[in-house]
C-alpha cells in the first residue's frame, strides 16, 4: 500500500471549541452568498424557509453546528479534518472540504425540516442511507479486521452517494451545490488519499481512524448513520 511521503504530523487541537464548530461559525450569510434558494410553491413557506437561513446565518459556532450536526458526529467531521489536513499539508483545503461538507448538511437539513422533499426524493434518501451505512460498516470492518481493505468498494459506494446526493437536490438547489458536492466526493474517493487514511504504517492515522470509527460504531447503534 502507498502512502503520501513527507506529511506533516497530525497537530492536537488546543481549543474548547471543535473545529467544525469554528468553521460553522464562518458561514454567516452563505445561503444569501450563494444566491440559492428552494423551489417552493407556497409564498408563506418559502418566506419561512429564508427566514431559518437567515436565522441560521446569526448563529454561534456552536448553535450551528448542534441544529443540524450532533456532537458525536462533529468529532467524526474533526477527525476527518485532521487526516485531510495531514494529506494535503494544507490547513486551507482541509478548511474547505470540511465548510462544504457543513454546508451541504446544513442546506439539506433545511430542506428536510420544513418538509420539502417529494415522496420519489425521500425514497432516494432512504436509499442515500442504506449504501452510506453500507459504507460506514466498511470502514469499521477495514480497521477492525486485517487485510479486508478494499479501495474499489470504497470508490464504487461514494460514487453511488454522490449520485444520489445529486438526484435528491436537484430540483431544490443550484449548480453551485452540485459543484460542492462533486468537490467532496471526489476528494474524498481519490485512491491516494484513501491508501493514505488507511496506511497500516502510519500510528497518526491509525490513531485518528480509531476515533473515528468508535465514534461511527457509535452513531450506528443509535440508528443514526
Amino acid at each position: 500500500m502507498t502512502s503520501k511521503t513527507n506529511k506533516k504530523s497530525v497537530a492536537t487541537s488546543t481549543t474548547s471549541t471543535s473545529v467544525s464548530q469554528q468553521l460553522a461559525s464562518q458561514l454567516e450569510g452563505f445561503v444569501e452568498s450563494d444566491e440559492e434558494e428552494t423551489s417552493v410553491s407556497a409564498s408563506a413557506q418559502s418566506l419561512g424557509v429564508r427566514a431559518q437561513k437567515k436565522l441560521l446565518s446569526k448563529l454561534s459556532s456552536k448553535s450551528v453546528a448542534k441544529v443540524f450536526i450532533d456532537d458525536t458526529s462533529s468529532r467524526v467531521l474533526d477527525n476527518l479534518h485532521k487526516l485531510t489536513r495531514a494529506y494535503s499539508d494544507s490547513k486551507k483545503d482541509a478548511d474547505k472540504l470540511l465548510k462544504s461538507i457543513i454546508k451541504t448538511i446544513v442546506k439539506l437539513g433545511i430542506l428536510y425540516k420544513n418538509n420539502l422533499f417529494t415522496e420519489y426524493e425521500i425514497k432516494l434518501i432512504e436509499d442515500f442511507r442504506n449504501r452510506f451505512h453500507s459504507l460506514s460498516k466498511a470502514i469499521v470492518t477495514f480497521y477492525e479486521v486485517d487485510y479486508t481493505f478494499d479501495r474499489v468498494f470504497l470508490t464504487r459506494m461514494c460514487k453511488e452517494c454522490q449520485d444520489l446526493t445529486h438526484k435528491i437536490i436537484s430540483t431544490h438547489l443550484t449548480q453551485k451545490s452540485h459543484i460542492r458536492i462533486d468537490y467532496i466526493f471526489n476528494y474524498l474517493s481519490n485512491l491516494q488519499f484513501i491508501e493514505y487514511v488507511f496506511n497500516t504504517n502510519s500510528t497518526a492515522n491509525r490513531a485518528i481512524i480509531k476515533e473515528i470509527v468508535q465514534d461511527m460504531n457509535s452513531l450506528m447503534d443509535a440508528g443514526l448513520l
